[in-house]
């Protein structure tokens, strides 16, 4: 039994995943269709693995989905429907589930988020989630900005958590409040590496993740005619001077970053590191892309445990996010 609390890693046991049905009132709405379709794929895919607590503002809008058993309908409206950023982060104390609740303003209140900013307690609220406490922290904090090990490090970024319509406080400041809101041991920042069309201000869940308590997966960028190209070969250096809490590197896994998407002359935020762990298998985004079946490879041979299951997520990415940024894992005991 864990007396202290411990951020779990994402590839451990989950009961549910949160998701958020795109509806009509939101920025899905010039292709919903398209984006409801996709939405559901994705979440037929997890619930062959896992219970699926789907948020849904009108009810013609999960009509596909009222015969899966595996998938939870809550009518609970939201503003939009990244999850990973306003769901509650799952964490693990004396056998039993304690979810974090941060303050979500839309990455710094570029967007509106009056909703979603209460989805954590409307969920507690209406009893989903049954022996589970939910801890309030004054204190603005997005899931996908933070990635853990499962064993008291996480990864982030300088970019977005020092954004000055976040918190406004140093990093060190920040590193205390997150060593003692998580009982971490060590904060790990990347201060290089970004997306072109990312709202979130780089957040670390398109650049570098960890898939085990001792090996990193990360964006890198072949093309040195591509803008990203500098900052992602800095960020490459600055995961090579990381050590975990033993003081050995990590494991690191270059991950070939797709060629360039574009939306209505945008540059869409395509990176195969906003992949979804799940019960027994990984949801990893692909693009139409050469790069995709190199991807799919690595991740076969990395998590030989774990079905792969490919999704392709450009309909997502005109709203800057993909699989990772949509949902957010519920862990189980």
């Amino acid at each position: 039994m864990e007396k202290q609390l411990r951020f779990i890693g994402e590839w451990e046991k989950q009961s549910y995943v949160l998701l958020a049905m795109p509806h009509i009132d939101s920025d899905w709405s010039e292709y919903l269709q398209e984006a409801q379709s996709k939405m559901i794929e994705f979440a037929n895919h997890i619930s062959r693995f896992q219970k699926v607590i789907m948020l849904y503002k009108y009810k013609e809008d999960i009509k596909p989905l009222q015969t899966n058993k595996q998938i939870i309908l809550v009518n609970i409206a939201t503003n939009d429907t990244w999850c990973r950023d306003f769901g509650p982060i799952s964490c693990i104390k004396n056998n039993k589930i304690v979810m974090l609740d941060f303050i979500f303003n839309a990455w710094g209140m570029k967007f509106s988020a009056n909703l979603d900013n209460q989805i954590s307690k409307q969920l507690l609220a209406k009893n989903i989630f049954k022996k589970t406490k939910l801890k309030s922290k004054n204190f603005i904090l997005e899931g996908g900005s933070i990635d853990s090990n499962g064993n008291g490090v996480i990864l982030t970024t300088s970019n977005c958590l020092l954004e000055k319509n976040r918190n406004q406080l140093s990093k060190n400041k920040i590193s205390k409040k997150l060593k003692k809101y998580f009982n971490l041991k060590e904060v790990l920042w990347l201060d290089y590496g970004y997306l072109s069309g990312d709202d979130t201000d780089s957040h670390i869940d398109n650049l570098a993740r960890f898939i085990d308590k001792d090996t990193i997966v990360y964006l890198k960028c072949y093309d040195k005619n591509d803008e990203h190209y500098n900052a992602l070969n800095k960020m490459e250096s600055q995961l090579k001077t990381f050590t975990n809490t033993n003081n050995k590197p990590f494991n690191l896994i270059p991950i070939p970053m797709p060629k360039a998407i574009y939306h209505n002359d945008r540059r869409l935020p395509a990176s195969y590191i906003n992949f979804l762990f799940i019960n027994n298998a990984l949801i990893l985004p692909v693009f139409g892309d050469e790069n995709d079946d190199i991807a799919i490879k690595v991740f076969k041979n990395i998590c030989k445990d774990r079905e792969i299951i490919p999704i392709d997520s450009k309909i997502f990415l005109r709203q800057g996010g993909s699989l990772h940024c949509l949902s957010m894992n519920i862990a189980a005991i």
